[in-house]
């Protein structure tokens, strides 16, 4: 298997550093507001490729962080009224019931950047020591931790930026004592109402970059095979865990590939929370189906920028309902049989060339239409859906109507069961909602009951 590297800059041959074991992370979200069609791009990507490794007999395990404390997530409690940790609360919870309806695999471990502090002391402190970190002046009993740029020869390394070019029109506030304007933050100290925790450097939170390069260290160890996220991640993100993460260990790669997927555009710009020009990934799937979505996303090259309009998601959504005609076409035992053996060689070949999965979404249509044709000549066909199944499943499609789906369509339903529930319960009926609570069990829906509410997932 071949992978478009952008450390190299080039497609290469993917070999993991332990035989089949791969050890892959990949960036997650900040939970502070509803996740995107941009997020859904991302996480059907790196779940479609982590499909496609187990899928060619790789043992993958898969690491995803949460950034649960953030300049967002504050301002966000402020305006709500409540606790940072309920605001992220609430947005995983959201997050994760719509992972889980688009057919993404969870990743085997979701460390939250507040769960995982003392690592991140520890690894701060370990580059204070070997002199890649310093400390920034004290203000108010606590002080700023800042990386040392220049003391890393290969900084740029990911993003093929010199530090000449980097410095170029950047500025620094003279209050942030900073040796050099390129110096990022590792440790901010605690400004006040902030959630803050207590360091050698007095009280404050991790800097965002730092937060990536701890959760890895412990939960993957110090080297890992395969790092992805958003293009957008690239610089100064990504730049900045690999010089932190081997200036802390002192092993050259931190990561031997790095993989990012492109933008999902509105028009010409990127589509952005911060711009507001957002698509939800709730109401994405609800509009289009979850196997629409995953063919939106897959029916293009990973690596480019991907163009939404309603016509190219109801595209998916139709490209959907024809694979799943196809694996329902009628079968006829005694007819002449369908061979599509040719199709599974061909589908690995694409999937093995930097991850083709436009070429592979293709080689699935043409399938699904010799199956149509086969089966109205009285053919037999069920060799051949069963390949189209399993190549689907590659992909992510389910191709039936799966209770995740039906849980879709069901969604406005069961909120408002959940409302019922709340005022039953207000009124003191706990019997009547006990029963609203078990009748959604026995319909595989689980509720949740937390401080920012109830949030509820399909099994």
């Amino acid at each position: 298997m071949r992978l478009h590297n952008t450390l190299s800059g080039r497609v290469e041959e993917f070999v993991p550093r332990d035989d089949k074991n791969v050890l892959m992370y990949v960036c997650g979200i900040t939970p502070y507001s509803e996740s995107h069609l941009g997020h859904a791009m991302s996480y059907i990507i790196f779940d479609t490729l982590r499909r496609y490794l187990e899928y060619r007999g790789y043992v993958v395990k898969h690491v995803q962080n949460y950034t649960d404390i953030d300049d967002k997530l504050i301002a966000r409690a402020e305006r709500d009224g409540i606790s940072v940790s309920e605001v992220a609360d609430r947005y995983i919870a959201e997050f994760e019931r719509d992972i889980a309806i688009l057919n993404i695999q969870p990743a085997h471990a979701y460390p939250r950047a507040t769960e995982e502090v003392p690592s991140i002391v520890e690894m701060i402190a370990g580059l204070v020591e070997k002199g890649f970190a310093y400390q920034g002046p004290e203000r108010d009993g606590s002080r700023d931790v800042y990386f040392r740029v220049e003391k890393k020869d290969d900084y740029g390394k990911l993003s093929k930026r010199t530090l000449e070019s980097m410095l170029t029109g950047a500025r620094i506030e003279p209050l942030e004592g900073k040796e050099n304007p390129m110096d990022f933050t590792l440790w901010k100290g605690a400004k006040p109402g902030e959630p803050s925790w207590d360091s050698p450097w007095g009280p404050g939170r991790p800097g965002w970059h730092i937060e990536c390069s701890a959760m890895s260290l412990r939960h993957l160890g110090p080297q890992i095979d395969l790092h992805g996220g958003g293009l957008d991640l690239a610089f100064p993100h990504h730049e900045n865990e690999i010089a932190q993460t081997e200036a802390y260990t002192g092993l050259v790669p931190f990561s031997q590939f790095w993989v990012h997927n492109g933008f999902v555009q509105m028009g010409e710009e990127k589509m952005s929370k911060s711009l507001g020009n957002v698509l939800g990934m709730r109401g994405a799937i609800d509009a289009y189906g979850p196997d629409g979505v995953r063919l939106f996303v897959l029916s293009s090259g990973y690596r480019s920028p991907l163009t939404y309009s309603e016509e190219a998601m109801a595209a998916g959504k139709s490209g959907a309902d024809r694979l799943r005609n196809a694996v329902e076409a009628k079968d006829n035992p005694d007819g002449e049989v369908l061979d599509a053996s040719s199709y599974r060689e061909r589908f690995i070949t694409a999937m093995d060339e930097d991850f083709n999965t436009s070429q592979g979404v293709a080689l699935l249509f043409n399938l699904a239409r010799e199956i149509n044709r086969a089966s109205d000549s009285g053919g037999s066909v069920s060799a051949a859906k069963d390949v189209l199944r399993e190549l689907a499943g590659v992909l992510g499609l389910r191709l039936d109507a799966s209770p995740a789906s039906d849980t879709m369509t069901a969604a406005p339903f069961i909120e408002l069961l959940i409302e019922l529930r709340k005022d039953l319960r207000a009124a003191k009926q706990y019997e009547i909602a006990d029963r609203v609570r078990t009748g959604l069990a026995e319909k595989g829906i689980t509720l949740e009951d937390g401080p920012s509410g109830t949030t509820w997932k399909a099994r």
